[in-house]
């Protein structure tokens, strides 16, 4: 890539990765401050869930071979062509899910964790430091746990991941932009 070019993908990295954290902060500040504690961890599993799917979909990109998908496009099937983009832009793709969703919903999950274990401790007017030393634990070890198993998933199922994601860009009509 051209130093002009790698720039312009850095600026536009990083002003998603301000606007996602904005938006999932907002998001979860917004539904934390009305929840109980059911919605609260609601919440904060689905934000882990969201890091590792990205996770894995940035793996299975970067993974992917595109020989099955030029079969799968000459025969036409859905998906396929979407596929065969996202592996040529792997290392956008991965940029993507990898750093801007997972770090950002990693950040994200770390701050519900923490305003989750203020919460417990307000309202077992406690002043232990066990409540954010177990949210923090937890968040962690699924995260970590989560993401190394779905790296594996990711890495002996690519094609079938890769597959799914196209399938998916195509049924919500996203087209490639002309260049």
């Amino acid at each position: 890539m051209k130093k002009k070019t790698i720039f312009k993908w850095l600026i536009k990295i990083v002003l998603v990765s301000v606007a996602a954290s904005v938006v999932f902060t907002f998001a979860s500040t917004e539904i934390l401050g009305r929840a109980g504690y059911i919605v609260s961890f609601a919440v904060l599993a689905v934000f882990i869930v969201i890091g590792i799917v990205f996770d894995v979909v940035g793996i299975a990109v970067t993974a992917a071979s595109t020989a099955p998908f030029h079969s799968m496009a000459a025969h036409r099937e859905r998906g396929a062509t979407e596929s065969l983009r996202l592996i040529k832009n792997a290392d956008k793709v991965t940029g993507f899910c990898n750093d801007v969703v997972g770090d950002v919903t990693g950040i994200i999950s770390g701050t519900t964790a923490a305003l989750i274990a203020a919460r417990l401790m307000e309202g077992f007017s406690s002043e232990t430091i066990l409540f954010p030393l177990l949210m923090t634990g937890v968040v962690a070890g699924l995260t970590v746990g989560g993401k190394a198993a779905g790296k594996t998933i990711a890495i002996n199922k690519s094609t079938a991941i890769v597959l799914r994601v196209g399938k998916l860009i195509h049924f919500l009509g996203f087209k490639s932009r002309p260049r």
